[in-house]
This record gives structure tokens, sequence and C-alpha cells, in this order.
């Protein structure tokens, strides 16, 4: 496949790798070919790295972090390269929201207001260096007449991101990353491999060292790999369960770090006094992004028998008359399916929903109006069993499922009745009741009458849903080993 004209991207280098601070060519003439969602077209090529490749890749970041001066900067100084960077990836901001629909389905108008405040990373990790503690005095407890707890970087990150947020997922991660100290070796998705090739390009411009960020794009044999190679201190993900369980096996083979945030089958949980019309609305609003394709999507609605057809009946007329089309047309709300694969995917399991005795309430099809690109109707499932496989395993689309309950009790009782714990919310009106049930709920994040996803504090999940989390001050300390120093006396800066 060739090319499309209508491509609207300006990156420089996609024949190329970025490895030790400069474009190299690859070591083989394989490419990876990125399809637009809505049109099915071929709109960008990039170089497909191989085992050679990777390999370079990962003695560039070692070397750099060995023998480079990333590693004895300053926090402050290297805070200086991450408000570059922030400020570099802000002036190229139009590139990532013409890339992103076309490479994921994301509404183009959602993606002009998500992507800065997932650049914003940046700026948020730099704003930490002036008053994280990577160094406290500390009593020692068994001799020595003086402590310090140093936390130091843990060295080599190997980052490996999704082709749903890919821009989200590159900055929570290369930001605490380098703000630590770490070298970083990007691995992008095949699908979605622009915002890390844009962010390649950001990284030269502002002159970071050598070697301490590299990017690639490679499947799943060559990106293997990165995780196995020992000279690789620490593996971080998004990905599936599936994905997160190989990587943390093989980490645990050699006792690598990893960090892992993975798949979520999140629960609703509307309590009786709920405002069934405002539930519905947000759910279904909800559920617009991405078109489900997110790991934190709330789509177990978890309600009492008692108002499960009133629920079922008000989600299924909103989710129901959401505006599925083109991704770049203002009136859209929900664009399409990343991939025919995961069109597939989705299908699949709305078969396996009437298959197991779920009530479609709506949608469950194809879009009549829409004759090219991935897209599936805002599908709706009623009565549905917790133990069915649409109620157990993520989807990663426009699904939802409203599951009944027989009071507030067995209503948690079904939403911890999961493998995962990602993510969940209560819809009640009373904030003290809100407060007692999230304190029940075996989830990362616990949201009150609305989806709740918030970077800036902390993000991950419970169970298998991963282990770490990502975002805020919590996000930095998986980029960070912990030192303890005991001297006879205190150093220079700590005497009167």
């Amino acid at each position: 496949m060739s090319v499309t004209d209508d491509a609207r991207t300006a990156l420089r280098h996609t024949d190329r790798l970025f490895i030790g601070g400069e474009w190299v060519t690859p070591s083989s003439d394989a490419m990876f070919d990125v399809d637009d969602s809505s049109t099915e077209r071929t709109f960008l090529r990039v170089a497909a790295a191989n085992a050679a490749d990777m390999d370079r890749a990962v003695t560039a970041a070692r070397t750099a972090f060995d023998d480079g001066p990333w590693r004895t900067l300053s926090h402050a100084e290297r805070a200086g390269y991450l408000r570059a960077i922030h400020a570099g990836v802000v002036a190229r901001s139009a590139e990532i929201t013409d890339m992103w629909p076309r490479e994921s389905g994301v509404v183009r108008a959602v993606a002009q207001v998500a992507a800065p405040g997932f650049v914003s990373q940046f700026q948020q990790y730099a704003d930490l260096a002036a008053d994280y503690p990577f160094e406290e005095p500390v009593t020692p407890t068994a001799g020595g007449n003086f402590g310090l707890i140093v936390r130091e970087p843990v060295g080599v990150v190997g980052a490996i991101v999704p082709w749903n947020g890919p821009m989200g997922s590159i900055a929570k991660k290369v930001a605490p990353a380098l703000l630590a100290g770490c070298t970083v070796v990007l691995k992008s998705a095949p699908e979605a491999p622009g915002e890390g090739y844009l962010l390649a390009e950001v990284a030269e411009q502002v002159g970071l060292p050598p070697g301490v960020l590299n990017v690639v794009t490679a499947d799943r044999e060559v990106s293997e790999l990165l995780v196995r190679d020992p000279r690789v201190d620490k593996l971080t993900i998004t990905g599936s369960t599936a994905a997160g369980r190989r990587v943390a096996s093989i980490c645990g083979e050699r006792i690598a770090r990893c960090t892992l945030e993975l798949g979520g089958k999140s629960a609703a949980v509307v309590l009786d006094d709920a405002d069934i019309a405002h539930a519905a609305t947000t759910l279904a609003g909800a559920e617009c992004f991405l078109s489900g394709q997110v790991c934190s999507s709330l789509t177990r609605i978890v309600v009492s028998r008692h108002r499960h057809d009133e629920l079922a009946e008000a989600l299924s007329a909103a989710f129901g008359a959401i505006r599925v089309g083109d991704p770049f047309d203002e009136a859209t709300q929900m664009g399409p399916l990343a991939a025919e694969r995961q069109r597939d995917r989705v299908e699949g399991y709305i078969a396996t929903g009437i298959e197991q005795g779920a009530r479609l309430t709506t949608g469950g099809g194809r879009p009549e109006h829409l004759d090219r690109g991935w897209y599936v109707e805002p599908t709706v499932f009623a009565d549905v069993d917790n133990s069915s496989r649409i109620a157990q395993e993520e989807i990663f689309g426009p699904v939802l499922s409203v599951v009944p309950a027989r009071d507030d009790a067995d209503a948690v009782r079904i939403a911890n009745d999961t493998m995962y714990g990602l993510n969940a919310s209560v819809f009640t009106p009373d904030v003290d009741r809100a407060r007692a049930v999230a304190a029940e709920l075996r989830s990362g994040t616990v949201g009150h009458n609305a989806f709740r996803s918030d970077m800036g504090i902390a993000f991950g999940g419970f169970k298998q849903s991963g282990i770490g989390r990502e975002g805020g001050r919590e996000g930095l300390l998986p980029y960070l080993e912990t030192k303890t120093v005991i001297l006879d006396g205190p150093p220079a800066r700590y005497r009167d």
C-alpha cells in the first residue's frame, strides 16, 4: 500500500530510528504501514526496528547512563530540559491532534482538549525538581552519627507504550524517568508511532544529550528483546493484562524493576438515591472517548434490581443517540475503533453477549451510514450476569453492561468480583455514602458521579490491573532507587 496524499504530518525522519541522539538508518528495510482508522487507507509508514536496532538503542541508553553527563546533572538542570521539551511538544500540538484520530479513532475535537493535559506531564515533573525529597537527613538507629536517605535514578528504562493514547503514556513514563536521571528506550506501537517520532524530533531540537532518549518502533518479538536485556534496569508498560503478565514474568527471571499499567473492567456503582438521567448521560458520554478503547472505562454499570430497567432504558437512549462518524467532523461524538482486528474483537464480544443471554437494548452492529472505517455502534446490554464474559473480560470498545444487584452491599460485591481493579465510580448525591462505598471498592481510582482519572495525583490499579502508579509525586518513585548512607558526621551542606 502507498501512503495517501491526505496525510497531515510534518515528521521528517520516519524511515529512520532515533538512537544515540541521531537519526540512524535501520539494519533492514522493513517498514510498518499505519492505517487511518476512519478511511482504512495507509497515511504513514515508519521504520521497523529489528534485533540489531534494539541492541543498538539499549547500548546507547546504557552508555549515556553510565558514562554520559545526564546522571550527574542536578535535578534543576534536568528540569530545564523537561520544560524545553514541554514547550517543543506544545508548539507541535496541532500535529498530535491530527495524528491521534487517524491512528486510534479519537474525535479530533476531543484530542484538542485532551492532548495539552497529556503534554503537561513534562511541566509538572519539572516543577517537582524544586521540592521533591531526593535526599533527606535521617537519624541512624544502629550506629553512626548521621544518616541520609538518597533517592537515585534506577538506571536504563525500557518504556513500552500502547496505540490508544500514545502521547499520554509517553509523557507519564518519559517525564519522570528523565527528571530522576534515567535514560530511556521508548518503544512505540506499530499502530501509532507518530507521537514517538514527534517527541524524538523535539528531543533533538532542545539538545537532549545523546542516548538519553532513544525511540524505536517494533513488533512484539523485538520488543521482548528490550524486556529481556540485562542492561535495562526497569521496564514500564501500558498495555493489556496478558502483555503485562509476559513482561512481569520476564522481569521476574532477572529481578528487573517494572511498572505495569494494565487492563480494566471498571464498575460504576449506581446507588438507590442516584439521579438516573444524570448517571446515564454521564456514563454514555464518557464511553465516547476513544470509542471505549480506554483501560479505565466504566463498562460495568451495577444498579439495584428495582432501578435496573429505568437505568438501562435511559442509558440506551443516551448512548444510542450518540453521533458516530468521521473523527474530523465537528458534529461527531464518537469515532471508529483503531483497527480492523479491534472491530472484529468487539463484534465477537457482542455476539458472545447475545449467546450468553444478555439483553441487547441498543446498538450491536455497524453504523449503516458508514461504509468505510472500523466503526461499531454504541452498544448496551441489560440483565447482564456478572459471571458472563462480557462482564468479566475487557472488550476495549463501546459496549456497556448493566448488571442488577440486590442492594448496596451486593453492588459492592459485584463491583469487586473481577480480576481487575483499575477504576470505579459511585453515583449518589450523598458525599458520605460515596466515601463509604469508595472505601469498600478494590480499585486504584474511585470517582464520584463521573468518570475520573487524575494523572496529577496518581493512576494505577489493584489486582491484575497492574503494579505501581503513574502520574504525580507517586509516579516519580518507580524511577528511583533508595540508598541509605550512614556517616560518622554530617557532610558540609548539613553542617551549621
